[in-house]
């Protein structure tokens, strides 16, 4: 075979890139450095902005950056974590119930139902923690205290209006559930057929199967969603703001009066009034929360990596 002949078939061999082929992979590249160049920007505008508060003298700052947002961080993980404890059981129960255990019919009208709640705005569930929620936690909050004031976190006294840290917590709960709940929905429907079928051929009952072939195939997936949900507990402004009592203390105390702050409501309600370093020092905070955003995304990212390639049985 001579040269030209090799030529000839390793160009027929090449595939032919049509137009609209070249475009679409033109527009995602030019959308992912986008996403890239956006984030960088961010990121510089908030180091810029405030590194005049970390640099900022003692008269100027009193206690310091880190007395200041110490708090805040406290406050904001303290949330997020309540949040994440009681979403996270309830999200995979539910979950289970959509994938495993409900009629066809029943499973997609619960399914959209789910995803509604992930369309309801901020501030209205920052309404209905504010004059629903907390006035009902009252008479609990006084039964933990009374019966469980041992335990730190039931301490007491109990708060008179109920706007206290455990109801922000029940709230990013609700708000994050929809979130959990689509993360391992799809995941447990992805298990392989083979993997529930040898479990069920076996002798195990429906819930065996599921605890050894479903909930094995799905702990990355419950993880990555669970971190996921932290990311939006995280970052949750308003209704924070509207359910939070703030004293600036702390404390692991959840149902008294005295409440630490959390950084996305703090820079919402002292924003519009800040001056000076002030502003600088808010946006410094704002830099700590990013970074603690982007940690945990990042994290739920590389669960979802780790599983990428395993297919099983299908």
């Amino acid at each position: 075979m001579t040269t030209t002949e090799v030529k000839s078939e390793q160009k027929a061999a090449k595939p032919v890139t049509q137009l609209g082929d070249r475009i679409f992979a033109g527009s995602a590249k030019g959308a992912g450095i986008a996403i890239l160049v956006v984030l960088a920007g961010v990121a510089s505008f908030l180091l810029i902005e405030a590194f005049p508060a970390v640099t900022a003298p003692e008269s100027e700052l009193p206690g310091g950056l880190v007395a200041y947002v110490g708090p805040l961080i406290f406050g904001t993980l303290l949330g997020a974590v309540i949040a994440l404890v009681v979403a996270t059981p309830a999200a995979v129960a539910v979950a289970l119930f959509i994938s495993h255990y409900a009629p066809r019919r029943l499973s997609q009208g619960l399914s959209y139902i789910v995803d509604l709640l992930a369309a309801v705005p901020s501030i209205v569930y920052g309404l209905w923690g504010a004059w629903t929620l907390a006035p009902l936690s009252v008479p609990l909050s006084n039964w933990l205290t009374d019966n469980l004031g041992w335990i730190p976190l039931f301490a007491g006294p109990a708060s008179t209006t109920g706007r206290t840290m455990m109801v922000v917590g029940l709230v990013l709960a609700v708000m994050i559930l929809p979130i959990i709940t689509a993360v391992a929905r799809e995941v447990f429907l992805q298990t392989p057929s083979l993997h529930e079928e040898a479990a069920l051929a076996l002798g195990a009952t429906r819930w065996e199967m599921i605890r050894m072939a479903v909930l094995p195939f799905g702990r990355s997936g419950i993880i990555s969603g669970a971190m996921l949900g932290l990311g939006r507990a995280l970052g949750e402004t308003m209704a924070v703001a509207m359910i939070l009592s703030v004293s600036g203390a702390v404390t692991f105390n959840l149902i008294s009066s005295e409440n630490p702050g959390t950084i996305a409501a703090n820079i919402a309600l002292q924003f519009p009034e800040a001056s000076g370093i002030t502003v600088n020092v808010l946006i410094a905070s704002g830099l700590v929360l990013f970074v603690i955003t982007l940690l945990v995304n990042m994290l739920a990212r590389y669960i979802v990596e780790r599983r990428r390639d395993f297919s099983g049985a299908n």
